[in-house]
């Protein structure tokens, strides 16, 4: 059973936590993650780039020559796309990148990328946290205090303004409750910080 040492928000060592097997030791599986990071970084595209149809396109109201007699090939309309302005074939057309991926597929990229941190000594759990006041050098004091480094995530059972003002400005810095926790920001944070609450949150989500 994995094992951390809990700390206070000033660094201290304050007991151990037990962590369940069934979420934070699972064995590696690089093509799950692979499949679960593939979807979600689809799902953030926006998908908004369009080109215009021939139908789209503006003018071409009227046949630009007659049928016959001009020696050249005939010709319907100045949108067609082989005009230079005219309409694009076969162009991207606004759409959304997302697909599926099972949720046991997911639920399990989750318990790898988690069981990672624990294995690399990169999820720090702490007993509370809680900030006096919004101010950014109140939460700069706390990661300097668990000597977090690199881009760190925080995961707390629940976010307050004081926590969520005080870390907006702090670059790769990022704070999200238990329930809003993907792969990809997992395999994109360097350290993690979790509350006690928030992980056992965690296991009960994915047991």
């Amino acid at each position: 059973m994995p094992k951390l040492t809990l700390l206070n928000q000033q660094g201290e060592s304050v007991g151990n936590i037990n962590l369940s097997e069934e979420v934070f030791a699972v064995e590696n599986n690089n093509q799950v993650i692979y499949d679960v990071v593939k979807q979600q970084r689809a799902a953030m595209r926006q998908g908004t780039a369009m080109t215009k149809t021939r139908s789209f396109v503006r003018g071409g109201g009227r046949k630009p020559y007659r049928q016959k007699g001009t020696g050249h090939a005939r010709q319907g309309s100045i949108n067609a796309p082989q005009y230079t302005g005219g309409g694009i074939v076969f162009g991207p057309i606004p759409r959304s990148y997302d697909y599926k991926v099972n949720r046991k597929v997911r639920r399990l990229a989750l318990k790898i990328v988690l069981s990672e941190k624990v294995r690399q000594n990169n999820l720090i759990a702490v007993n509370t946290l809680v900030l006096p006041t919004h101010q950014t050098k109140e939460m700069v004091t706390v990661i300097n205090s668990l000597k977090a480094e690199g881009k760190v995530m925080i995961i707390l059972e629940e976010i307050n303004d004081f926590i969520d003002v005080a870390s907006r400005n702090i670059p790769n810095l990022v704070a999200v409750t238990y329930d809003h926790v993907s792969v990809y920001d997992i395999m994109n944070a360097t350290q993690i910080i979790a509350t006690e609450t928030a992980l056992k949150k965690i296991e009960e989500a994915l047991s």
